[in-house]
């Protein structure tokens, strides 16, 4: 049996208890700091919070600390690392090496890690990484050569935005701005917009988001990637809102049990609970680029954003007309593409206006059938496509029609005695495995329709009590003539709500995790492949680059004693000059129609990209079929 986790973000506390209602089955956020997305930081009481929440169902926090670390800040990463311990946190997803000699608790080998090949896998499964993060960009033969190396969990990306770079190993935000995407203030260098120039100083695309990509979508992929070796499927997003997070986790949620249901002696749910009703999922209807599957099957496709690199949302028609109302209000009526697309009050919509880059968007201020009130929208012309990015209904379904999210519990009664004495015992036994009994006496008398009687027990102790759904399995009777005691509905609800307090006393029985893996060997046993932690950039046999993002001098001294010669200082140290600021299995030429390999086409000769006075070469390393980026020399 192979158990399945689905894991959410959660920016805040309130949603990550949202995630876990709607089906969730781990949750990872950060914490006071260090947890690469700077505008997602939270409280260590707030962690404790969802801890208690996912306490309820089995399922797991875990606690992202996946910035490099400078050498003034161990001492509070470690302090945030000892209260994780505490308050129950079940792991911490990490970049820098330092983490795994600080943490008590099992250590996940973050994406920044750039995993990508079965030798830097072993390297981080021998640093004591009980789960490894894998790149974004593999394919599943890839993600199935790395199973085959290591024994550790691995967990994979399945929806959400896609860094067009390697992850942890981009340096353009930090080149452009100062502000480094591995001490999580990344200034998304790849959303904005760029002229492509040639050699000759020609410009052939003109402020474009050349470097955007559409989001990920897996939803149709989670039982190839369960069979290539995943065990965990993770959702981006820890910038996102409550109502992208429910929606988004209950679409996979659901996808999950339908794997899960199609094979049930293969795979089971790593927590416990059954979510049912609420809203209808819908990922058209949360933020998205458009969808693409990436590099999942091996090949190259079309995958980027460059026009689109915000949310567009769903297509829901064309503008027929533009009139201006007696108060100067805009009245827009649409030509809508599909019958059952209706408009609300709210909506949020947007376009491409003609000979300028980049979306435009405005609000609805009222809708009235194919017409929308609205302010005066620049731009906007007849014959535009129009788009929905937020459906005010679809909001507002999302947070009051929520799911229900309920353990299992199943019941057996045995009542003895006979009229003016009788006991009442029940037990009963959670779907994870928690079994608690209570008893009550009682003086009633015998019930005159003992059919009638029977189904009232059954009614009134197969109802739900806190997070428990409870199901009467059986009533044993030892009284004479079989009897029934005339209780109330009353005391029967008493009756369940005490077996549900007894069950809530205890934590729900989790599947066990991976435990912080203690290697055998010490670190001066471990053969590090150069080469993987470079990413091809080893100068010399036993030299560290840039890339290895060693920023404090415990993270050196421990790839010294695993016997690196040569550590250099992370970019964001250094700056080295000449430096390769990103790599990307994107390739700008073939989204072109440029690429020489692929397509046929001539070469273009050396192309660059230009942003606000700053100027990028773009190499081709048409071997291993990836595009590089570096600052172009003046």
């Amino acid at each position: 049996m192979r158990f399945l986790e689905l894991l959410a973000p959660a920016r805040n506390a309130d949603i990550g208890i949202a995630a876990i209602r709607c089906g969730a089955d781990a949750v990872y956020m950060a914490g006071p700091s260090f947890g690469a997305r700077q505008a997602a930081g939270n409280s260590m009481e707030d962690v404790g919070k969802v801890c208690e929440e996912a306490r309820r169902f089995g399922a797991r926090v875990f606690l992202t600390l996946n910035t490099i670390l400078f050498d003034e800040e161990i001492e509070e990463a470690h302090s945030i690392l000892q209260e994780a311990k505490r308050i129950g946190v079940d792991a911490v997803i990490a970049q820098d090496p330092v983490v795994w000699t600080l943490s008590e608790i099992p250590v996940h080998a973050s994406t920044q890690c750039a995993v990508r090949t079965p030798g830097k896998a072993r390297m981080y499964e021998s640093l004591g990484a009980s789960r490894i993060v894998l790149e974004r960009e593999m394919s599943l033969e890839q993600i199935r050569a790395v199973r085959e190396a290591v024994r550790c969990e691995l967990e994979f990306f399945v929806h959400g935005a896609l860094c067009v770079c390697y992850s942890g190993q981009c340096y353009l935000s930090e080149s452009l701005t100062g502000r480094s995407a591995n001490r999580g203030s990344c200034a998304q260098a790849c959303r904005s917009l760029y002229d492509l120039v040639d050699e000759k100083g020609r410009t052939l695309v003109k402020d474009k988001a050349l470097l955007s990509l559409k989001d990920y979508n897996l939803l149709g992929r989670l039982e190839d990637l369960a069979d290539a070796g995943i065990c965990s499927f993770k959702i981006e997003g820890r910038l996102k809102n409550i109502t992208y997070v429910r929606n988004v986790v209950r679409a996979y949620s659901q996808a999950l049990d339908a794997l899960v249901e199609s094979h049930p002696d293969k795979y089971r749910r790593v927590s416990s609970g059954k979510v049912s009703g609420g809203f209808r999922p819908d990922l058209g209807k949360t933020f998205n680029r458009d969808y693409t599957e990436l590099f999942l099957d091996g090949k190259r496709g079309r995958w980027s954003s460059m026009d689109a690199p915000k949310s567009m949302g769903e297509e829901i028609g064309t503008v027929e007309s533009i009139e201006y109302g007696r108060k100067g209000e805009t009245i827009v009526t649409v030509r809508l593409a599909g019958q059952g697309t209706t408009l609300s009050n709210g909506d949020g919509f947007s376009f491409c206006a003609k000979g300028r880059s980049g979306i435009i968007g405005f609000r609805g201020d009222v809708c009235q059938g194919r017409r929308i009130f609205c302010k005066d929208v620049p731009g906007l012309h007849r014959g535009a496509k129009l788009f929905r990015n937020l459906d005010s209904a679809f909001e507002k379904e999302t947070s009051v029609n929520l799911p229900q999210r309920l353990i299992p519990v199943r019941t057996c009664l045995t009542i003895t005695g006979a009229a003016g004495g009788w006991t009442i015992a029940a037990t009963a036994r959670s779907e994870d495995g928690r079994t608690v009994s209570c008893e009550i006496a009682s003086d009633a008398p015998a019930a005159s329709n003992t059919q009638r009687m029977e189904g009232m027990f059954r009614s009134q102790l197969g109802k739900v009590s806190d997070c428990f759904s409870f199901i009467l399995e059986d009533i044993v009777v030892r009284t004479d003539g079989g009897s029934l005691p005339l209780v109330s509905a009353s005391v029967l609800n008493g009756l369940r709500r005490d077996l549900a307090g007894k069950l809530s006393s205890f934590p729900c029985n989790s599947i066990p995790l991976a435990g912080r893996k203690q290697t055998e060997t010490s670190p001066a046993d471990i053969s590090i492949p150069y080469n993987e932690i470079n990413d091809g950039e080893r100068r010399l046999d036993g030299d560290l680059s840039y890339k290895a993002n060693v920023a404090n001098r415990k993270t050196e001294e421990l790839y010294r004693r695993m016997g690196a010669s040569t550590v250099d200082p992370a970019y964001e140290i250094s700056h080295e000059k000449g430096a390769e600021l990103m790599r990307t299995r994107y390739c700008i030429r073939y989204e072109l129609g440029l690429c020489p390999v692929h397509q046929g086409a001539e070469h273009s000769g050396k192309l660059y990209l230009t942003n606000n006075g700053r100027r990028f070469a773009l190499g081709f390393d048409c071997a291993k079929c990836e595009m590089t980026v570096k600052e172009a020399e003046s």
